[in-house]
């Protein structure tokens, strides 16, 4: 019996974007390295610093002649006695067999090819045909094949392996495969439940990288294929998978680690290299270095090598992706026109994982995927009938149905009042604000708790006369804040207890009233019966005639935001906060205390103003959340409802739920995202760039485009310095989970829980670097 076996194509993670000429249509990670095996291994590659790109190949132990050498090609893949090239503009596909005897398989200038994959007897490809990538694969002879999914599957990435093919839909992230037998059924089902970035197949067993960052791999495990090693969040950047072993490329120094074949594939061998890609064959690996574009291949099975040691091929220098004249989503290459001998320029691939970009799909289409991704964050609650008859009398009553939007301003001294919308609008990027068409919606209802006076055994009840007293008559030199309802003064009861006090401001508008009654019982609903160590605790109450007033627990080291950009702060490089383990522990703090609030709390809350003046520091240093006066329940059945109110700060409310009145979860964690920004660089939510000013920005166009291209250092806070060595690694986790959860539409955030897991391996990353913040050390236990 004859075994078959695969080649997964050896590009870096593959995003492909639509194209508005196709005049180069290959970019990204498309491979310009492959393997062929079967009757002897071969390695080729595309030539570097030469007019014309042609592909080089190297055959036991010396160079063949140039393939083509008047034909210019943007990539290369390799399979079983098969090895093939797409030529430069994505317009057509030559395939040779082992004698190198060329056939076109492919010729289409209106629906040009974007990634080229081999497997064992197949060849796919995805088409750009009016700007979506469909699948079109080929079976051996180079007979269309008739395994594939219909025509209107649109894929991000896909690879082939072993009579199967997989590939990530751009619709939900999910992988679909196709093929001839029952592994390719296998392997969507053991993928149906995470939303990838990528996929790559092997033998028996695939690997992808999900859209936190985590390498999952699933299939046959009989030689520990699928033991991925040292599995965090962002630390892999590339995948290549062979027979029955595993290769990546770490994210942070480039280097190569492989698993499987029983342990055999030594570390040690390619220690100290940097790779822009590799590519497995049946079992030993090939990479591109990046120090000179040279080849060298490693592994057990590498032919006439020492186990122990790796060769370096004779090839000339290798190009590390194609030369395009488009212009890049992220970074040139450096000497990228020499590398291209002036024909073009190179593009680095994007260093973070993300959804693959590549389809376009239909207003319509968008509207069914995005009321089906927030379905799935949905919470269905238990709350009966008649509580959802009280909350719509009351919407009436108070006349929330009716506003219009409302985004306040506390504590935000450079936006305030009426420009808050327009410049809410005015400071966001077009192409966030440009795709806000759709329609969907999510049923919400305030909590209503009745009277106060039922909520008096959970909480204090006092006298306005007591307040006034703790606060010397509410006077000026005692005001601390603002909340959503009102100012915060600092107190001392008659006990000596030290607490923070929040009035609500009294005005005989009936409205301006009714707002600050609705805001105050849903605080005092909330805090009565929530308890948790990052969140603020709640001591009493007081609520006579039109005076409403909450007391608090004093907070005495204040908000983050005073620590972050009050001026009396910001020149303080002193400060205890100006630490990045410090700032992790305050960010983990606060994500800890938002995830009870979604997982723990029953029913789930959603706080609705997550931003940095509404975390508070207490005489410790805990990170506790404040100001409940937004919140809201989660949905209590599937139900759809537009609220027709929203309610946020600028700068920190979710885009989604401001444009289209979408409330999920996962507003509170676009909210978290930028207030990890403003941690990462010490910037205000909205700012104005440069000393003389400018127009206004927000932290999140600032940063994440740096986060992206892998120029974190450059919108690091100064006041902190540079990170040490465990730090960076550290401060990159914090970012690029930042830079998810600022995503434009809320499917595709982290969860809190995500979230909580990240931050916690940040912090433990931190917990040997020197910058220690105490004598004790930092918990990270999970609440």
């Amino acid at each position: 019996m004859t075994i078959h076996f695969p080649v997964a194509i050896a590009t870096t993670m593959l995003f492909f974007a639509a194209l508005s000429s196709p005049a180069h249509a290959l970019g990204g990670g498309t491979s310009t390295l492959a393997v062929v095996y079967g009757s002897s291994t071969t390695i080729c590659s595309i030539v570097a610093e030469q007019p014309v790109q042609q592909i080089q190949c190297w055959r036991n132990g010396q160079m063949l002649p140039p393939i083509l050498p008047t034909t210019s090609f943007d990539a290369v893949s390799g399979g079983r006695d098969v090895l093939c090239g797409v030529r430069s503009g994505g317009f057509s596909l030559l395939c040779w067999n082992i004698t190198f005897t060329p056939k076109r398989i492919y010729n289409d200038r209106a629906a040009p090819l974007t990634s080229l994959t081999i497997g064992d007897a197949q060849i796919c490809a995805l088409r750009n045909v009016t700007a979506v990538n469909n699948a079109i694969c080929w079976r051996g002879n180079y007979v269309p094949s008739t395994q594939m999914p219909n025509g209107n599957s649109q894929f991000g990435v896909i690879s082939s392996g072993l009579g199967c093919t997989c590939g990530v839909l751009g619709s939900n992230n999910r992988v679909m495969c196709w093929g001839d037998d029952s592994f390719a059924s296998l392997i969507q089902s053991k993928f149906e439940n995470f939303s990838m970035t990528n996929i790559h197949v092997g033998g028996r067993h695939a690997c992808g990288i999900d859209d936190m960052g985590f390498v999952i791999c699933r299939g046959s495990n009989d030689n520990g294929q699928v033991n991925v090693p040292e599995n965090s969040a962002y630390q892999y950047r590339a995948l290549a998978l062979g027979w029955n072993h595993s290769c990546a490329i770490r994210r942070l120094n480039r280097t190569v680690v492989c698993w499987g074949r029983n342990g055999e594939f030594s570390s040690n061998i390619t220690d100290g290299i940097s790779f822009e890609s590799i590519v497995a064959g049946l079992n030993f690996t090939c990479g591109l270095i990046t120090s000179n574009f040279s080849v060298i291949c490693w592994g057990p099975g590498w032919p006439n090598q020492a186990y122990f040691s790796h060769t370096v091929l004779p090839l000339q220098k290798t190009l590390p992706g194609p030369c395009v004249n488009t212009a890049c989503e992220c970074n040139l290459y450096p000497e990228s026109q020499t590398l291209c001998s002036g024909n073009g320029h190179i593009c680095r691939p994007c260093d973070l994982p993300k959804s693959p970009p590549a389809i376009s799909p239909s207003p319509r289409s968008s509207s069914r995927r995005l009321k089906r991704g927030l379905f799935i964050f949905a919470i269905v609650g238990s709350i009966g009938g008649f509580a959802g008859i009280c909350s719509v009398v009351y919407c009436l009553w108070t006349g929330v149905c009716l506003g219009k939007k409302k985004i306040h301003n506390s504590v935000q001294p450079t936006i305030t009042g009426s420009n808050a919308a327009q410049q809410s609008n005015s400071c966001s990027p077009p192409s966030r604000s440009s795709t806000l068409r759709r329609q969907g919606s999510i049923l919400m209802r305030r909590q209503r708790s009745g009277t106060s006076s039922k909520l008096a055994d959970r909480a204090e009840e006092f006298s306005f006369l007591d307040l006034q007293m703790a606060t010397d008559k509410f006077s000026v030199e005692n005001k601390i804040g603002a909340g959503s309802f009102g100012v915060v003064y600092k107190g001392k009861l008659v006990d000596g207890r030290e607490v923070a006090i929040k009035r609500s401001e009294t005005g005989s508008k009936t409205r301006k009233f009714q707002e600050k009654e609705s805001a105050f019982d849903s605080e005092l609903a909330f805090l009565s019966r929530l308890h948790h160590k990052h969140l603020v605790r709640l001591i009493g109450f007081c609520e006579e005639k039109e005076e409403r007033l909450l007391v608090y627990d004093y907070m005495k080291n204040g908000a983050l935001y005073d620590h972050l950009h009050d001026t009396n702060n910001v020149q303080k490089s002193s400060s205890l906060v100006n630490s990045w383990k410090m700032r992790i522990k305050i960010s983990l703090d606060a994500a800890r205390g938002i995830e009870y609030l979604h997982n723990y709390a029953v029913p789930p809350i959603i706080h609705r103003d997550i931003k940095s003046s509404n975390i508070l520091l207490d005489s410790n240093w805990t990170a506790r959340v404040s100001d409940f006066g937004l919140s809201l329940m989660g949905p209590d059945n599937d139900q759809d409802f537009t609220p027709t109110k929203a309610a946020g700060t600028v700068g920190y409310i979710d885009p989604e739920y401001y444009g289209l009145n979408v409330l999920t979860a996962k507003s509170d964690v676009y909210g978290l995202g930028v207030v990890l920004l403003e941690l990462l660089t010490g910037k205000r939510a909205i700012f104005k760039m440069g000393a003389d000013g400018g127009a206004p920005i927000s932290v999140v166009d600032y940063a994440v485009p740096a986060i992206m291209t892998g120029e974190l250092t450059k919108i690091l806070d100064s006041r902190v310095g540079p990170p040490e060595t465990k730090e960076s690694e550290a401060v990159e986790l914090v970012a690029y989970t930042a830079m998810h959860c600022v995503h434009l539409e809320g499917k595709d955030r982290p969860s809190m829980s995500d979230i909580v897991a990240n931050l916690e391996r940040a912090l433990a990353l931190c917990e040997d670097s020197r910058g220690s913040i105490s004598s004790d050390p930092i918990s990270i236990v999970s609440e």
